[in-house]
């Protein structure tokens, strides 16, 4: 046993039978809490006196002991969660953990790496699921890439890559300024890291050129394959196309091969932003739609929405990895090594193929899931996804009160319109939007059920995510009859209840 170190402060000084019962006490507050979740409120705000006692607190000058802290995060943290881990939470994309990834993260932060590089085990189990993700979207075997924190930075590092292979100019010597404008081109579903990428990199938002859909919301490769055949002329220059497989608010799957012939016609980057539903490939369903993201330079993954993996767990595939080295690779002197395989670094460090330098064990989380579920076990766990949106779908659509407005992948939008009854007026434009927004609070604040609104169309409208292997056909039922219960209770001309 290791004796304690007198003087040291927190754990610094606890001895193994303090560290071992606190790491009991961890793994029991962490399985309770899993296993307790569906019992409570799906959501519950935090209290506004615990916010504000949160706001103020100082920083003691004495450590509290490992009791205390326990203590504190049982009664005022675990109460209060997000609500992503419960099996009525169907907002935005966001999913439980992995419970075997949920235990074995504590070990990543036990060991806690610098994942910069070297030859150490947490970047050789990192490269093979960077294998396995390639592998499952069918890039081929020669493919790269990295883990990050989640699709935006995996848009910003795609983007980065794209800008240097086919900008006119040395953009890392010179920069932006005096160049020609660069342009990425999107679809008006584009997610909204797309902006928020071409921002950080100095193309500005200006420099967006969002291409109309089809009638289906997706992109249209027609009308891309003519503006960048306009964009020829004009002062400007085209360097990437961002595609979605997936997109947030529907879950609509962009015509992917017919995109990916645009661009090896016009000489530009193919980048998709596979963030949410990429995963579906491994099913049958979606399979021949998703087939094109083997023709993509490169792909964002985020295994922490549908592969269940704990955030933050992004990952951005690249045909070349080649490409990411050129846009960011600086090494100091300090970290020049030689390439050994018996030595200190057996491959080119991973962080001179991206924008960190300092980055942690992400790749343990990630490993964990998916060697624990594997690939048919994916498909299982999607398809079974799938099938609960097909079922909101359908009771939306034999509802009278309510209105199916888009639904793909694992994503349903509707709207409570109320029953057809004669002489009653239906709540339209403005009257609707405050109709479907109240109903959204009160399912939300209900603790029963948690959904979102989105925009189509320049209407609002609910929208419904399924990406939890614990939500039954039950708690979709369930779903249908709160929202229809509260819309039930508003006033008759849909004014706002209060």
């Amino acid at each position: 046993m290791t004796e304690p170190r007198d003087g040291l402060p927190g754990g610094w000084a606890w001895d193994e039978a303090t560290l071992r019962a606190a790491a009991h006490r961890v793994a029991e507050l962490a399985a309770d809490h899993i296993v307790r979740l569906p019992d409570g409120p799906v959501f519950r705000p935090v209290p506004v006196e615990l916010a504000e006692r949160w706001r103020t607190e100082k920083w003691a000058a004495d450590g509290a002991g490992i009791g205390q802290l326990l203590a504190e995060l049982e009664r005022d943290v675990l109460p209060f969660p997000f609500g992503n881990g419960h099996p009525r939470f169907h907002a935005w994309v966001n999913s439980p953990p992995d419970r075997a990834a949920v235990l074995l993260d504590l070990l990543a932060s036990a060991a806690n790496p610098s994942c910069a590089g070297g030859n150490h085990a947490a970047l050789h189990i990192e490269r093979m699921v960077i294998r396995w993700l390639a592998d499952m979207v069918g890039l081929p075997a020669t493919a790269g890439g990295l883990l990050l924190s989640g699709g935006s930075l995996a848009t910003v590092t795609a983007l980065a890559a794209a800008r240097e292979t086919h900008a006119p100019f040395d953009v890392r010597a010179d920069g932006l300024a005096g160049g020609v404008p660069l342009t990425v081109y999107a679809g008006r579903e584009a997610h909204s890291a797309v902006t928020k990428a071409v921002e950080l990199l100095g193309i500005g938002r200006r420099n967006v050129r969002l291409v109309g859909s089809d009638g289906g919301r997706r992109l249209d490769a027609g009308l891309l394959d003519r503006a960048l055949a306009d964009a020829g002329p004009r002062p400007e220059h085209p360097i990437a196309v961002v595609a979605t497989a997936g997109t947030t608010s529907t879950g609509v799957i962009d015509p992917l091969d017919e995109i990916a012939d645009v661009c090896a016609r016009h000489d530009v980057w193919l980048h998709v932003d596979g963030a949410y539903g990429a995963p579906a490939i491994l099913t049958e369903r979606f399979r021949g739609d998703l087939a094109g993201l083997a023709r993509a330079d490169s792909v964002a993954i985020d295994p922490h929405k549908w592969l269940y993996v704990p955030v933050d767990a992004g990952a951005l595939l690249v045909r070349d990895p080649a490409r990411l080295r050129d846009a960011f690779s600086l090494i100091p002197p300090y970290l020049r090594v030689e390439h050994d395989p018996d030595g200190v670094s057996d491959a080119p460090w991973v962080s001179e193929y991206g924008p960190e330098q300092t980055r942690p064990f992400r790749a343990l989380r990630v490993w964990a899931a998916l060697k624990s579920t594997g690939r048919d076990g994916y498909r299982r766990l999607i398809d079974r996804d799938l099938d609960l949106a097909g079922r909101l779908a359908a009771r939306v659509r034999a509802h009278p009160s309510l209105e199916l407005d888009a639904a793909g992948l694992s994503v349903v939008c509707f709207h409570y319109r109320g029953p057809r009854e004669p002489g009653r007026v239906q709540p339209d434009g403005a009257q609707s939007d405050r109709v479907q927004s109240d109903i959204a609070r009160r399912v939300q604040l209900s603790g029963h059920s948690f959904l979102t609104t989105t925009e189509l169309g320049g209407r609002t409208v609910l929208r419904a995510c399924f990406i939890n292997p614990l939500t039954t056909d039950a708690d979709v039922d369930a779903l249908v009859g709160l929202v229809t219960a509260i819309g039930g209770t508003r006033p008759e001309r849909g004014a706002p209840h209060q």
